[in-house]
């Protein structure tokens, strides 16, 4: 997306230079001021003279206070959005001390990462099933022109009346936008996917199984939402993710049961082979003799004894195998 940023090419001074100058000029203000009140006291024919010098170093008490205003301070990853009496001159980014003329409108913003963790959300699932989902979200101001001028930060702001000197304010307001904004993004990618993957097919993506792929959906929905604001996501993830209470004991139900029919079938699986590769073992080393009914019961007992949940119960024959 264009954006209008641009670098702030008004007068910048080295701040400790002006300092300096301004506290030069603060000291010959005050002498001038009590010089010319010591001249006007004297009454010796020289009040124009302590009169013009008193006018004129009040004067230059007033410039040097107006000048020591446009002092500013930058940390790293700070920015100052100068407009001048309402147009936008261009962002300052340079990190130290500097001195720029006052009379520009300079309102700070943090460049800094932020973190947001959003608490969980109701949605339904691509199958309609409620569930519980939340995220966290790291990101920070990438564009101060549209932060400022594109979305109404200023007046979402708690005090809107000092957003230009309260940074806190300012970045508080862009980050309800960004709660906001990430609720509905939240809300649209969850209901595109089901929870899990029902039919155990592993053909479609889920949100339980497939959270790399969500996660980089989410971060692509985040992105152009948040744009709209000059602001880049690092990284957004799920990190919360259950069934909603009313359907929770429901669901744990099924998928306990679906763990069971899973592990019986292993179960059974192996059985069939352990009493498949015994029957070849006693034909091959001719060990005894079965007819297909001696076969039948063989199989069934051995499918008893291997499938069952508890411990079979042995019963000697002490009979022979023919009669």
């Amino acid at each position: 997306m264009e954006t209008k940023e641009f670098t702030f090419k008004g007068t910048v001074i080295n701040g400790f230079l002006m300092l300096f100058v301004t506290l030069a000029l603060l000291i010959a203000s005050i002498v001038g001021i009590v010089y010319g009140i010591v001249v006007l006291s004297e009454e010796d024919g020289r009040e124009l003279l302590g009169g013009l010098m008193l006018g004129g170093s009040a004067l230059l008490l007033l410039a040097d206070i107006i000048a020591m205003c446009g002092l500013l301070q930058l940390e790293p990853n700070e920015a100052k959005v100068a407009t001048w009496f309402g147009k936008y001159s261009g962002t300052f980014r340079q990190t130290g001390f500097y001195w720029i003329n006052p009379f520009y409108g300079m309102k700070k913003v943090s460049l800094r990462a932020r973190n947001l963790d959003a608490e969980p959300i109701k949605v339904n699932d691509k199958v309609g099933n409620p569930v519980m989902i939340g995220l966290v979200l790291v990101w920070k101001l990438k564009d101060t022109y549209k932060a400022l001028f594109e979305v109404d930060s200023q007046t979402m702001a708690a005090n809107p009346n000092t957003v230009g000197s309260d940074t806190k304010g300012l970045m508080n307001a862009l980050e309800n936008f960004v709660r906001v904004q990430s609720d509905a993004a939240l809300r649209q990618v969850a209901g595109q996917y089901a929870y899990d993957d029902e039919d155990n097919k592993g053909t479609e993506l889920t949100l339980r199984s497939s959270a790399d792929e969500i996660n980089e959906q989410l971060e692509q929905k985040l992105d152009e939402r948040l744009a709209l604001a000059g602001i880049e996501v690092v990284e957004a993830r799920i990190n919360y993710l259950a069934y909603a209470p009313e359907i929770a004991a429901v669901m744990l139900r099924r998928q306990q049961a679906s763990a069971i029919i899973t592990a019986r079938e292993k179960i059974v699986e192996g059985a069939v082979s352990m009493v498949k590769m015994a029957l070849d073992k006693l034909s091959s080393e001719d060990i005894v003799e079965l007819d297909d009914d001696k076969k039948a019961a063989m199989v069934s007992n051995l499918l008893v004894v291997l499938c069952g949940d508890d411990s079979a119960q042995p019963v000697v024959n002490t009979g022979t195998l023919n009669h």
